[in-house]
């Protein structure tokens, strides 16, 4: 059978629900599925966020998430994935990225949903700029961020 994959990347929001229903409805060969939605925070370090742009290049940002997509699916035997990625302006408490694999089995999905995480938080060419009371700042990649991403190295 065919692996789903699913890549999106869109200004509208998404249903979470919907999606992880897209992936697995119908499927006997479905035994895990494994979610992590992202969604915008309403403050960082103490300080109220207003909002978040992200900006991202089309056509190079769908090619990037596929490319690491076509290596979860090469490293985990996964039934399939999903990864939905907003741009545009994002307020608190709206979503901004959703994960979704499915597998016959737990570990597989899991560790797939993580390395996909991983990827987008610290290489996909999204950029974000947080919105606050002391104006607008770009967002620097996090040293934690990065070590999550180092793991799926292969050596």
């Amino acid at each position: 059978m065919t692996v789903a994959a699913t890549i999106r990347i869109q200004e509208a929001d998404f249903d979470v629900a919907q999606e992880i229903a897209g992936l697995s409805k119908g499927r006997t060969d479905v035994g895990a599925v494994v979610s992590f939605s992202g969604i915008c925070r309403g403050s960082e370090n103490g300080e109220p966020i207003a909002a978040l742009t992200l900006e991202h290049y089309p056509g190079m940002a769908e090619a990037e998430i596929k490319r690491h997509a076509d290596e979860a699916l090469a490293r985990w035997p996964l039934q399939g994935l999903t990864v939905v990625h907003r741009f545009g302006r994002i307020a608190p408490g709206e979503n901004i990225v959703l994960v979704v694999t499915a597998s016959a089995h737990r570990q597989a999905a899991f560790e797939a949903a993580e390395f996909l995480m991983d990827y987008l938080k610290t290489n996909a060419p999204f950029w974000k700029r947080e919105e606050s009371a002391r104006g607008a700042n770009w967002v620097e990649a996090r040293d934690h961020d990065d070590a999550a991403a180092a793991r799926w190295t292969k050596s």
